[in-house]
């Protein structure tokens, strides 16, 4: 399978022409994929952007991924496919039809935000990351999630190892690397930025040891973290330094995507596979 996170599509420069490249490869290689999971922010933005720039951006989306994707594709949602949020940039009411999530339902056409599949073996749970916090977020699962994913982990076997799908870190090593605590002198890590609520979601996986990989993104940096028998890894962006086509790395990682073996036993083995953008359009 691979993993592609953080595509944050949008017309404008080489944004279009390298997402388009990447797919096209990915459907090339010797190993193509049986499975492609995207991680979120598919767009750049709703979140703050009004009306007529989502429907840009919805309708960029499904073209780009209908021509140039033939291989079975699951989606979570990010923060950025959240439409309208920031109200007063957005101009939103919040009456709106697609507001908020259900933009990003519309576009990922999912009935839910969360949702649990098996492929493979293996049993898939995509989380939804992204709850409201004032005209901001918060990363975390609500209570009626956390429920559910409770329910989930209780029913899938034993034997049967789970993968679980988020945008945002449940944990993450490149968190500590972003930002300013140097400044403060003390390690200062946004709750918008990783699970504020990873204590008690280790604590699940803990209960249930099935529970084998999770995959996110969001952060743009590739790392891996193993604890307690489960191995968290944040995949870099396909949109690296959010298309900045001079200087495309983010901190230490290139743009690109995972490519993972899923394996019966509930091993796996993953490769973070870079990509070059795109000749710079006029813009």
């Amino acid at each position: 399978m691979a993993h592609l996170t953080d595509i944050h599509l949008q017309p404008e420069g080489v944004a279009v022409e390298s997402t388009i490249a990447t797919l096209k490869a990915l459907h090339e290689r010797s190993d193509r994929p049986d499975l492609i999971l995207t991680g979120g922010d598919a767009v750049m933005d709703v979140f703050a952007q009004k009306a007529e720039r989502a429907r840009t951006l919805k309708s960029l989306w499904r073209q780009v991924w209908s021509e140039n994707c033939k291989i079975p594709s699951r989606h979570c949602i990010g923060n950025h496919d959240v439409w309208g949020w920031n109200k007063s940039r957005s101009g939103c009411t919040g009456a709106e039809p697609d507001y908020g999530k259900k933009w990003a339902m519309e576009l990922f056409e999912i009935e839910k935000p969360y949702y649990a599949f098996t492929q493979g073996g293996w049993r898939f749970i995509g989380l939804d990351s992204t709850f409201s916090d004032g005209e901001g977020y918060k990363a975390r699962l609500d209570d009626e999630q956390f429920e559910w994913l409770q329910d989930e982990l209780k029913r899938t076997p034993a034997p049967t190892p789970v993968l679980i799908l988020s945008h945002m870190p449940i944990l993450s090593v490149c968190a500590y690397i972003d930002g300013n605590n140097e400044k403060t002198g003390h390690w200062a890590i946004p709750g918008d930025w990783v699970h504020i609520d990873a204590r008690r979601l280790v604590n699940l996986f803990h209960r249930h040891p099935n529970v084998k990989l999770c995959l996110s993104g969001h952060l743009h940096q590739y790392d891996r973290a193993d604890y307690d028998g489960v191995t968290y890894i944040c995949s870099g962006a396909v949109s690296g330094n959010w298309w900045n086509a001079q200087t495309p790395q983010y901190y230490q990682t290139q743009p690109g995507y995972l490519m993972l073996d899923l394996y019966d036993d509930g091993s796996f083995e993953s490769k973070y596979v870079r990509i070059s953008f795109a000749s710079r359009r006029d813009q």
